[in-house]
């Protein structure tokens, strides 16, 4: 009638909007913990020094780290301006990355659907549709596993992956110019660089959509493996090509291939939407982003290569995805459609109810006693006394995973990293065990302490104190012991 076109929200901007704020200000209550403090330690290096930074955890050099990404950099940037510590810089991080996750996922499924209300149950169903046992894994995006790694890394290369598919989608659709090409290759190189686990889903499903929705294999997506691979040729601060053959963080992935039925089985109840999409279409996008991610995950528990049970969380959205846009298409609704969509309302309360409810549910309002996001100790009591770069020998879990972030060194780090060799790592261990075993001599503790220059003891209080050392503070919560060497 000539009037106005709507200027009324989409529900996803709406609904969206909302889910930002909650899960953000549920991130940040969660106090530091698990490899939070890792990476508050690449930021703190990086505030030190942003052209060479030391390893994020050891008094030793940093070259070729694979945790001095863009991403981090841009964070050391920040910390360096502003004059923020790095445990503050991840903090803040938490709704920025998540803002980018949103846009992201909006931009993907309206790329698949144009309906306006898939977007939002593609979101409920990514962040409850998992299982019945919770999986506390960064790039796990359940509520739970987001209130502790929203601000991390993976987190952002996830939201990128969500933009480089709806880019791609749009390629492979319609193509496009030169430059859009030569962008797509850009945002493929930089999810490389942040985060080279989650690069590995992020190219299967950029496969998957140019295999699925393609006519031809224009000569523009040569252009987008040049630039990507030029970028990450020429990114200074580590190569990713030298991670290729690294197993080095595969033993500790193991764990991710342990109770995957009980972590994924509610998103199984989607299998018969992604059935529905493959027998209307065997080159379906998202039926190709499964099976590719099905073979990855099956190739890396066959050939113990675990580290790519990291695929699993986004080959497990395609499921989620194709659920959310079966249930929002147009009608008539068939009996089949009503009972999927009753599995799906029953799934995600189950999973809500379970496991993911204590996320958003603070204790004090817990009518149920639900489960909650872990709590542990804060080290700033520590962190007050010892000067940033000093070094700590201690063998607490907590401690070591947490202390990094405020500044301090540690003589052996916990986890493997590109720009320490293992049998190093393995010699510093090893050198720990020995200085806090009671049968070590006063000659073996001075040749440690000389050796990685030693400032700092962290010791639980069933540890035995040497005599050299001057006990400084105590661990209000854990009874610690923080004492000087030097």
């Amino acid at each position: 009638m000539g009037g106005r076109r709507s200027l009324r929200p989409s529900p996803y901007l709406v609904f969206g909007t909302l889910f930002w704020v909650l899960m953000s200000a549920a991130a940040w209550r969660v106090p530091i913990c698990c490899d939070f403090g890792q990476h508050a330690a690449v930021v703190e290096r990086l505030k030190a020094d942003l052209f060479d930074p030391a390893h994020p955890m050891a008094a030793a050099p940093g070259d070729g780290s694979a945790y001095y990404s863009p991403y981090a950099l841009l964070q050391g940037l920040f910390a360096k301006v502003t004059g923020l510590a790095g445990w503050q810089v991840v903090k803040l991080s938490g709704p920025v990355n998540l803002l980018v996750l949103l846009t992201g996922l909006g931009r993907f499924m309206r790329a698949l659907t144009p309906n306006r209300w898939a977007p939002l149950l593609a979101l409920a169903c990514m962040v409850l549709l998992w299982g019945t046992k919770m999986a506390w894994w960064s790039g796990y995006l359940g509520l739970m596993s987001m209130t502790g790694h929203l601000p991390f890394p993976s987190t952002f290369a996830i939201g990128l992956t969500f933009w480089a598919w709806a880019l791609t989608a749009r390629l492979a659709r319609n193509g496009g110019s030169l430059f859009s090409y030569a962008g797509l290759g850009a945002l493929c190189g930089l999810i490389l660089l942040v985060h080279p686990v989650s690069a590995t889903a992020a190219a299967i499903g950029v496969a998957a959509l140019v295999l699925g929705r393609a006519r031809w294999i224009a000569p523009g997506w040569a252009l987008t493996v040049a630039v990507a691979g030029l970028l990450v040729l020429a990114w200074p601060y580590y190569s990713v090509f030298s991670l290729a053959g690294d197993s080095s963080m595969d033993a500790m992935h193991r764990k991710l291939y342990t109770a995957l039925p009980e972590r994924l089985w509610l998103a199984l109840l989607a299998l018969p939407a992604l059935a529905a999409r493959w027998r209307r279409d065997r080159r379906d996008p998202l039926v190709l982003m499964f099976a590719l991610g099905g073979l990855t995950i099956a190739y890396g528990w066959v050939s113990g290569h675990y580290i790519y049970g990291r695929v699993i969380q986004l080959t497990m959205m395609s499921l989620q995805f194709a659920l959310a846009i079966e249930l929002t298409g147009p009608r008539p609704w068939t009996w089949g459609r009503r009972v999927l969509a009753a599995a799906c309302g029953a799934g995600i309360a189950l999973s809500f109810f379970s496991v993911q409810a204590g996320a958003v549910v603070p204790r004090a309002l817990d009518p149920v006693g639900f489960d909650q996001p872990p709590r542990w100790p804060s080290y700033s009591w520590a962190a007050r006394h010892i000067a940033p770069g000093e070094v700590v020998l201690t063998d607490s879990d907590q401690a070591l995973r947490s202390l990094p972030g405020y500044g301090p060194n540690l003589v052996a780090p916990p986890w493997p990293d590109s720009s320490m060799a293992e049998p190093e790592r393995a010699l510093r261990k090893q050198a720990v065990a020995r200085y806090l075993t009671p049968g070590a001599t006063p000659a073996e503790r001075a040749a440690i302490v000389q050796r990685y220059g030693v400032r700092w003891l962290l010791l639980t209080p069933e540890q035995r104190m040497p005599r050299e050392a001057v006990v400084v503070a105590w661990g209000p919560r854990t009874g610690e012991v923080l004492a000087r060497v030097r």
